[in-house]
């Protein structure tokens, strides 16, 4: 652990231009909340202090940040707006006797990673300013605080666009509002910031000012890439940093054996994990915590939430959720895995079947058209097509058991709670509504009734029954001339 370090993560915004009744900072982002990104790289620095100032929709946020980071502390910033207080107060939580360095993060920065910070706290301490400033050069950099340097090229001062004169704003180096402070330096100028401004805010970036004013050491840093400190202020923001996001994550899988074949339409949360040599077609979503082993086939079209998939698994165009598909089994196309349902190895759940709390055994198969919910089926079982598992009385779900090398008929029921036993066959059509014993066949008898010319007599005029006519006159011209013969 770094003891002279604390971190300070900026999280009180109210994020109005995201337009959401959801705050800003908890939009999910690769399967995170977008503070648990920053909060994230926080952990990964190792500091000795970790602080998150928080105000709008406070529980909300503050549930999430100790969620994340259980050990973070949680401010709770006063009526006095501004970042300057937001700091002010969380440095007013740290040790008395604490005198590092403190690292300054927005919320609303995900993508500034652990590496590049590290890189930037070194360079700080090296120089041994009394602040840093982390920077990026951009093409467009309308709307943020310019960097301005000296002739020399050092750091003079920051300059927001409203105040710049045109020379200023034709600067392309903008302040990414990520700072590194020596703590004694940063709490003697936060103590003389005011609110005597066109916002009435307390401004972090008077700091930076007071320091130069000083005499102090200041330096700004450019980042490699801009967009590692482009920050998220509404929906088209989210949007373009999750794309950003999910590209790294799709090459680094790459990179790390897996086939994406397509990566623009192939999206993989953070939490996701996948073993080399799996192939992942277009259009598939990998979200939550889902692992996926070695040899499997994933896609196309295909979402997997929260699942596990085995060895040499395909599960293609299937909607699947806090599922388990076992090795060498096959899912889809069209197949709906809601929660609970176990597949075992090579087993298979075919084209539109839908399956809910069901433990299906190696081997079984559950081909097409079939509704499988609360059920445990064993070994080596076929059930037929357009088979139901009626589950629910209305008040109450019930369980069924099916058991291994069981053959049941097309467009069969089983009204639970019902028990089939091993080597049981069921004949098509069969309602099953109490146990089967093993080696029995299940069959509903009802002779079938044919009831002569009903359409004719019930439905006259109709196209059904001009046929039905037409088809008898032809029968009759056929007796005819075969008795003529």
């Amino acid at each position: 652990m770094d003891q002279q370090l604390a971190i300070i993560v900026l999280a009180a915004g109210q994020g109005t231009r995201m337009k959401s009744a959801t705050p800003k900072l908890l939009h999910p982002l690769a399967g995170s909340p977008i503070v648990a990104h920053v909060l994230r790289t926080a952990r990964a620095l190792d500091a000795a202090h970790v602080i998150a100032v928080v105000r709008h929709e406070r529980d909300q946020v503050a549930a999430a940040v100790e969620s994340v980071f259980p050990g973070c502390i949680v401010v709770d910033q006063d009526e006095i707006p501004g970042t300057g207080r937001a700091v002010e107060q969380a440095v007013a939580a740290l040790p008395d006797d604490f005198e590092g360095e403190v690292l300054v993060l927005n919320g609303d920065v995900p993508l500034l990673d652990a590496d590049t910070l590290s890189a930037f706290l070194a360079r700080h301490r090296g120089r041994a300013a009394h602040a840093s400033v982390l920077s990026a050069r951009y093409d467009d950099p309308s709307g943020y605080g310019r960097v301005v340097r000296d002739a020399d090229g050092a750091f003079d001062r920051i300059v927001e666009q409203k105040d710049a004169t045109d020379e200023e704003r034709a600067i392309d180096e903008i302040n990414a509002g990520i700072y590194a402070f020596g703590a004694g330096a940063l709490r003697d100028h936060l103590a003389n910031l005011t609110t005597d401004n066109a916002q009435g805010e307390k401004y972090l970036t008077d700091v930076i000012q007071l320091l130069r004013e000083a005499g102090s050491e200041v330096e700004a840093v450019p980042v490699s890439e801009p967009w590692l400190v482009a920050g998220i202020n509404d929906r088209a923001q989210l949007s373009e940093t999750a794309a950003r996001l999910n590209a790294l994550i799709v090459r680094g899988w790459q990179l790390g054996g897996v086939t994406v074949e397509d990566p623009a339409t192939t999206w993989i949360d953070l939490d996701v994990r996948i073993e080399p040599d799996v192939t992942i077609r277009p259009g598939t979503q990998l979200k939550g915590a889902t692992v996926i082993a070695t040899g499997a086939v994933i896609g196309p079209d295909t979402t997997l939430v929260d699942c596990e998939v085995g060895e040499n698994a395909e599960v293609k165009r299937t909607d699947a959720t806090l599922s388990v598909i076992g090795p060498e089994a096959s899912v889809g196309p069209f197949s709906y895995l809601r929660p609970g349902t176990v597949l075992g190895r090579d087993g298979k759940i075919g084209a539109f079947v839908e399956s809910k709390n069901a433990t299906i055994g190696e081997g079984s198969k559950v081909p097409h058209l079939s509704y499988v919910g609360d059920a445990t089926i064993g070994e080596h079982s076929n059930i037929g097509a357009g088979s139901i598992f009626a589950n629910y009385d209305g008040v109450r779900k019930h369980h069924s058991e099916v058991g291994s090398h069981v053959r049941t008929g097309s467009h069969g029921v089983f009204v639970a709670p019902v028990r089939i036993g091993d080597g049981v066959y069921t004949a098509a059509g069969t309602v099953v509504r109490k146990d089967v014993p093993a080696g029995a066949l299940a069959v509903n008898v009802a002779p079938q009734r044919n009831i002569e010319e009903w359409v004719q007599k019930h439905r006259p005029g109709t196209a059904a029954a001009k046929a039905a006519e037409a088809a008898g006159e032809a029968s009759g011209s056929a007796s005819i001339d075969a008795s003529a013969d």
